[in-house]
């Protein structure tokens, strides 16, 4: 029984959440072809683009007219870095924020106040989703900066009324203190996060349940439902998944409600479809591929038909919250972020979700990729945990073979399985560090 109380969740914009599927793709068309004339207008790369596909915003009559437009990549976003994508006169940018650029040149994004409204209304639903209210109070512990996660969150609080404790991430002593001291009810920040602190609260001999957390919006990272059934009881919550990305708009593109079946798509302000990477084809509904999105409504920067490489599904099915919105499935990789060792395609969830079956183990762990010869080695580092790791076991070097094998089982190839002693592994206070390639390919 968690503190968590469904009767407290309910939907923040009924008119928008629970649209007919009819008028939803009315309203759906008309924002698209508004926003492929304002992009065709305002943006140079878009009329260029566009002109070179022989395809005009006269051509956009249906949503399946959609796919007549060229996609755009991260590529183009770094090409036209730093602005060359804004459609909004520079006196009405009243925000700026950015990717972290760590695999190359930045995203940069301009914000409209109109931008950060919408912003705030699509977090807002989450939060409604989750039993937020007016006279509860949210930590904030994502991080703030460029990186649109901490504002995003507070946006999504502040327009909902509830007092939003903007604690960003880092000083974890001082979030155990405010946890415990100025009470939250609920905790926004990285799955991996929350994980740790909940560790830190047992290091420190305080129990997690005692934290008055009755649940959080968890998002930035691929996480399995093993980890949300470790958030879930170490803090007696209900732990909920938020997506966003900052080429579309930041975190609430999608979130889950309560039910927790999928992610439901802010579909009146952000178009999805799912592809095939490779074909390019566009999948029916329960077809996994990349997720591509459309924003319908932003004005500051535009993306259309953007491909995330996010790995996931669409369904159409009711659900049982009420709402009607299209919902996407947990993210299961990413289709430039897989790993190819061996001629083997590897996803880094496939191992995270062996490793989140064996009580023996801590959430935290590495994937070492590296090539000491001729071929490639894959060493997983996990620790043990010193809570459940029995010292009847006095095997481990049984134990170890017993993992390799469930994982070899799991992708298809051998690995090195390290156990590491408890809290030995870098904890990270943004985006978890998963995956370390050592492998050189010049």
């Amino acid at each position: 029984m968690t503190k968590f109380r469904e009767e407290d969740v309910y939907i923040f914009n009924k008119s928008r959440e629970c649209m007919s599927k009819e008028e939803r793709e009315e309203l759906q068309l008309r924002r698209l072809k508004k926003v492929v004339k304002y992009a065709y207008e305002n943006v140079e790369f878009y009329r260029k683009r566009y002109d070179e596909h022989g395809v005009s915003p006269d051509d956009i009559q249906t949503l399946e007219d959609i796919q007549k437009l060229p996609f755009i990549t991260k590529d183009d976003l770094r090409n036209t870095y730093p602005f060359d994508l804004q459609a909004a006169d520079k006196e009405d940018w009243v925000e700026v924020h950015s990717t972290s650029g760590t695999t190359g040149i930045p995203t940069v994004a301009a914000y409209t106040q109109k931008d950060l409204d919408i912003w705030a209304e699509c977090v807002a639903r989450g939060l409604a989703s989750l039993g937020v209210h007016k006279n509860d109070i949210v930590n904030v512990a994502y991080g703030f900066g460029l990186f649109t996660g901490g504002h995003g969150a507070q946006y999504g609080v502040q327009k909902i009324g509830a007092l939003a404790v903007p604690m960003s991430s880092g000083n974890t002593q001082r979030q155990m203190n405010f946890l415990r001291d100025f009470p939250a009810d609920f905790l926004c920040c990285t799955p991996s996060y929350a994980l740790y602190l909940a560790e830190s609260f047992e290091q420190a001999g305080i129990d997690p349940k005692s934290i008055p957390l009755r649940g959080g919006l968890y998002g930035a990272e691929m996480w399995s439902e093993e980890i949300r059934s470790k958030l879930e009881d170490k803090f007696d919550i209900s732990a909920q998944n938020i997506y966003g990305l900052t080429e579309v708009i930041g975190p609430g593109v999608a979130t889950e409600c309560h039910i927790k079946d999928g992610m439901h798509i802010a579909e009146d302000h952000f178009y999805p479809e799912i592809i095939d990477p490779k074909t390019l084809e566009v999948l029916p509904d329960g077809k996994r591929g990349e997720i591509v999105f459309t924003s319908l409504t932003k004005t500051g920067m535009p993306v259309i038909r953007y491909r995330t490489k996010d790995i996931t599904s669409i369904n159409h099915d009711k659900c049982g919250c009420g709402r009607t919105t299209v919902r996407m499935s947990r993210i299961t990789g990413r289709s430039d972020d897989m790993l190819k060792v061996k001629g083997v395609i590897v996803f880094p969830k496939q191992i995270e979700e062996v490793i989140m079956t064996m009580d023996e183990l801590s959430p935290a762990y590495q994937i070492i990729v590296s090539r000491p010869g001729t071929l490639d080695v894959i060493e997983v580092q996990v620790e043990i945990d010193q809570v459940n790791f029995s010292d009847s076991i006095v095997d481990l070097e049984g134990f170890k073979l017993n993992l390799a094998r469930k994982i070899r089982d799991a992708i298809g190839i051998g690995v090195k399985v390290t156990l590491a002693e408890p809290f030995s592994i870098p904890r990270s206070e943004g985006k978890a560090v998963r995956v370390i390639d050592k492998r050189d390919f010049n």
